[in-house]
This record gives structure tokens, C-alpha cells and sequence, in this order.
């Protein structure tokens, strides 16, 4: 192998390298950004910052205790008496249609993802929003009676996630021969719309470390 071929062969797999950790510091620094300007308020509004003197730790002090207002949370609702309050406060949301309608809305979409297999069916392609553009959707559920009374037919509820965001999409109504259910896991299928199309070949396994002297 000769000199060139050989500092093609170094830089190719230094890419391979560098080139994730790049793009997760950039996503983490992204992350952080957006973190840092949505909790300025926060910090600067209840004098942490003045309190602890320094503003960089003033911010990572207010992720801590958010975090340990939203444990705490859980552990309260873990409870029976947790779960009188929450479900209380619920029924008070239940009476505000636009609210409920958001609320309700966001939090099954959170807890199917949080537990696929509770709420999206199975995994599923379709020719979604048009003919020769296939889309990767999920089957929740029979659609309502009204439609399928409409309709005259028994059709499903097919949602197709936006990428990287799967909490939001389109919900079709579709019939089961206008789509086509693929050998693919929920929690894959998930992870192939979080990662845009990377993690395309086997999501479930995580690529191999670099081993010295390739």
C-alpha cells in the first residue's frame, strides 16, 4: 500500500470516528443552548442566580430541582392518594374541551411511546400523503364506528409519525389492503424515525467499538 493509499485509508477511518462524536457535542451543545434559554427566566425570576452567584450553576441548580419536582411527582402519583389528587385534577381539565383535547391528546401519544407495544399496534408502510412516496406508519386502532358507518367500511386507524419528532403526524383512516405490515418491531420502528433513516440495517444492536489497529 502505498503513501497516498495509506493516508486515505487513516483518514477515512478517523472520520468514522470523529465524526459521531461531532454530532453528538453539536446536539448536545444544541441541546444545552435551548435548555439554557428556556430556563433564563426560571433562574432569573427566583433569584437562584443571585443566590448561588453564578449563573451557569444557578441554571444546572434549576435542572436538578426540576428534576426533582418531576421524581417527586411520580412518586406521588405512584401512590393511592397521589392518584385520587392527579385523577381529580384531571376531571378538572375534562371540562375544558380545547384543554382536554391537547392534554388527553399529548399524554396517550407520550404513553405509547413510553410503552409501545400499550398503544401502537404494529408497524406498517403505505403510500402516504401520495401514490410512489411510501410511509412508515403504526396501527392503533379500529377506526370509530361513525367512520367506519360513513364509509361502509371496516377501516383502520394508521398513524404516521414526523422524523425525528414521532410525538407529532397524520392519522389516516385507512383500509388494511391500502397498507402492508413489515417484520419490524414497534421500538424499531420508533428508532427508525428518531435517527431519520440511520439506523436502518438492525436498530436493536448497537454498531461495534473501533478495535485498535483497524
Amino acid at each position: 500500500m502505498d503513501a497516498i493509499a495509506r493516508l486515505r485509508s487513516s483518514f477515512v477511518a478517523g472520520l468514522f470516528v470523529v465524526l459521531p462524536l461531532a454530532v453528538t457535542l453539536f446536539v448536545l451543545d444544541w441541546a444545552v443552548d435551548r435548555l439554557t434559554g428556556t430556563l433564563a427566566p426560571v433562574v432569573s425570576g427566583s433569584g437562584l442566580s443571585a443566590l448561588v452567584g453564578n449563573e451557569a450553576l444557578a441554571t444546572v441548580l434549576a435542572v436538578v430541582l426540576i428534576a426533582l419536582g418531576i421524581t417527586f411527582i411520580g412518586f406521588v402519583v405512584s401512590h393511592e392518594a397521589g392518584r385520587r389528587l392527579f385523577g381529580g385534577f384531571e376531571r378538572g381539565v375534562r371540562l375544558f374541551p380545547i384543554v382536554r383535547a391537547v392534554y388527553f391528546g399529548v399524554r396517550q401519544v407520550s404513553e405509547s411511546l413510553a410503552t409501545p407495544g400499550d398503544g401502537f399496534d404494529r408497524v406498517v408502510v403505505a403510500e402516504f400523503p401520495r401514490d410512489g412516496t411510501w410511509a412508515v406508519g403504526f396501527v392503533t386502532n379500529p377506526a370509530p364506528r361513525s367512520v367506519r358507518r360513513a364509509t361502509d367500511e371496516e377501516l383502520m386507524t394508521v398513524f404516521f409519525p414526523h422524523s425525528p419528532n414521532p410525538t407529532a403526524g397524520k392519522l389516516a383512516m385507512m383500509h388494511p389492503e391500502d397498507y402492508a405490515e413489515i417484520d419490524m418491531s414497534v421500538t424499531r420502528g420508533l428508532r427508525l424515525l428518531v435517527t431519520t433513516g440511520l439506523s436502518v440495517d438492525d436498530p436493536d444492536r448497537l454498531p461495534p467499538a473501533v478495535s485498535p489497529g483497524e
